[in-house]
């Protein structure tokens, strides 16, 4: 006799987990109805919570650097600490961005709500952990970048299983507006930490990590009380090799990424130096090995025939492409803004983090006010039309914003970058939806990481894309204009010729930091200047003012490129198929008949099989 109590079923001298009740014919689990109409409201508030505080996390530090590197008393635009700028920066996005994929597989065999209410624990402690830090100098930046793995761990736990729990518990023709708002909420989140980090980081950069804590902590008590478990588990083996391979693959590439964009020896990029070759290389091969593995394992981390539906591997690479543009995107306004516009308006240094948040507030808009709207259209008409006419709206966008001068007026801009919210806010939910409705419901949990990985990697290689990019344009520009500038205020030839040479990589990061680097540039030289020589040059204007040219060089390439990459994503929504009925067809339905059929002979007759 078995006695069911709480998650497992305790008998014969076993213990294993109980399958939960099979999912509907529209998608929706059964024991949902049992829970009432109000759980998926409370899946959908709780879900929307933890992927927002996920993505704010990821980039209120990036508005924030600037007093968290005074607070630990580091100054970042050394050459020898541009490393830890890096890494504080880094260290979440490439940990979230591994880990998701493997946190789903987890969440599909163990439980969803599980995995994701561990999420917020982790997260909570560990921006306790980042708030409290002691150490200064490079002691405190190694402890941040700790801090900041810990913090990445728990939001991958969150992410990961955030889609899955919220198909689970929404019926088909209603997920659509479900995603749309979790979709939103994780793009708008990231744009609001902005506003939020500028806010914060003016009072005390330890405020930054602690407003984190209540909200997590809340997050995970409401969870565990409210969450329920509802697609059916599967009991399976941890496919160790393929953790390994991938975990090992995506981390190399993104050393490889993070140590392309700074000088090596001569050279205004690493991209020529064999550490970051042999990561890339290194990066692709075990890439290659996961594959080969996952085609071998009898429990593999991630079924590959997946990619074999037609909707599931379309919404994957237009996810992957729109996540790069909106990632580049935010990159480049946030260095246009502090580094050019800001400063020629008048606003100091100082001050420009958090104006550049404010000033971003219509392209958080967008997105607040069409993902919704598009999630709720595309479950009655379909998502393939709003997915594919958002990346058109944003192809367009980045056209117009290519037509803008550096010292723009801000009507045009704010207009520019509302519509532009409003096209990635089109895209975000039926890709979302177009993704989790084409997977079997055992298979959620993976699919739901995958997404997450294509969104989160998206971002980290649109730093390494679009600063490589940019640098390329200043490195065409800047130096002739930075020496002429200089020469032109009497600072002496060799001072002029010295401060010219260095990599044009330490201005951008100045612009994006919201720093004037003209002091450090030039150094003793200053002093051999008149009084009002040296002000002008430190002052607001003189630096953006060099600067501006060779920006919007820089500038159209990379919008020229976000604009394909915009397009490319377009084309590929299209390509995915109409998604408002969930049933496969042709070789999508043989994809997954090919997996249920995996599915049916993993689990004994009698029940589910033994861990």
């Amino acid at each position: 006799m078995t006695e069911s109590r709480g998650p497992f079923a305790v008998g014969s001298g076993t213990v294993q987990p109980m399958t939960a009740a099979q999912p509907d014919t529209m998608g929706q689990p059964a024991g949902s109805h049992a829970l009432g109409a109000r759980y998926k409201w409370v899946a959908l508030s709780n879900t929307t919570l933890g992927v927002f505080l996920v993505t704010l996390n990821a980039s209120v530090v990036i508005i924030s650097l600037p007093a968290i590197f005074r607070g630990i008393r580091l100054n970042p635009l050394q050459p020898a600490n541009i490393s830890y700028l890096l890494w504080t920066l880094m260290s979440y996005l490439v940990v979230t961005a591994v880990l998701v994929v493997t946190f789903g597989r987890i969440g599909d065999m163990f439980g969803r709500a599980r995995m994701y209410n561990t999420g917020f624990v982790v997260f909570s402690v560990a921006a306790l952990g980042l708030a409290l830090v002691p150490g200064h100098g490079s002691t405190g930046a190694i402890e941040l970048i700790g801090g900041r793995v810990v913090q990445g761990i728990g939001g991958a736990l969150l992410m990961s299983n955030a889609n899955a729990i919220l198909t689970d518990a929404f019926p088909a023709n209603e997920r659509g507006m479900a995603l749309g708002i979790n979709s939103v909420a994780a793009i708008a989140g990231s744009f609001l930490g902005l506003i939020v980090g500028g806010l914060l980081a003016s009072i005390d950069w330890r405020l930054v990590f602690l407003i984190s804590v209540p909200v997590a902590a809340a997050g995970s008590v409401w969870g565990i009380l409210g969450l329920r478990d509802l697609g059916a588990r599967h009991p399976a083996r941890i496919d160790w090799w393929g953790n390994l391979t991938l975990a090992g693959g995506l981390v190399s590439l993104m050393v490889g990424i993070t140590y392309g964009i700074q000088p090596y020896g001569g050279h205004t990029m690493g991209w020529t130096s064999p550490l970051v070759d042999g990561a890339l290389v290194l990066g692709v091969g075990l890439l290659a090995g996961f594959l080969a593995v996952e085609r071998r394992v009898a429990d593999p981390l991630f079924h590959l025939e997946l990619f074999g539906i037609r909707a599931f591997a379309a919404g994957g690479v237009a996810n992957l492409l729109s996540s790069m543009g909106r990632g580049g995107l935010q990159f480049i306004l946030i260095i246009w803004l502090q580094g050019i516009w800001l400063p020629l308006h008048g606003y100091d240094f100082a001050r420009t983090p958090l104006w550049a948040g404010i000033y971003m507030i219509p392209l958080s808009a967008g997105f607040l006010l069409s993902g919704p709207l598009s999630g709720k259209l595309s479950d009655r008409y379909g998502g393939r039309r709003f997915a594919t006419g958002g990346m058109v709206v944003g192809a367009a966008t980045f056209a117009a914003l290519m037509t803008l001068p550096a010292d723009f007026g801000y009507g045009p801009f704010a207009v520019i970058i509302f519509l532009n919210g409003v096209g990635f806010g089109l895209f975000s939910a039926p890709n979302s939806m177009s993704i989790m409705n084409a997977v079997p419901a055992r298979h959620r949990g993976s699919a739901s990481g995958v997404l997450a990985t294509f969104m989160n990697g998206g971002f980290v290689l649109s730093m390494g894309v679009f600063f490589s990019l940019m640098v390329v344009g200043l490195a065409a520009q800047l130096p002739q204009v930075m020496r002429a500038g200089l020469l032109a205020q009497g600072v002496p030839a060799a001072a002029a010729a010295r401060a010219a040479a260095l990599p044009p990589v330490g201005s951008l990061f100045a612009a994006f930091l919201g720093y004037n680097p003209m002091r450090a540039l030039l150094g003793p030289a200053l002093h051999s200047l008149p009084a009002a020589r040296a002000a002008a040059i430190t002052g607001r204007s003189f630096f953006p003012s060099l600067l501006s040219h060779p920006f919007h060089h820089g500038l159209l390439i990379t919008f020229g490129v976000a604009l394909a990459m915009c397009l490319a994503s377009a084309a590929v929504s299209w390509s995915a198929g109409d998604d408002r009925a969930p049933e496969p067809d042709g070789a999508e339905r043989g994809a997954l008949l090919g997996l249920e059929l995996d599915a049916m002979e993993a689990v004994p007759s009698g029940g589910a099989g033994r861990l």
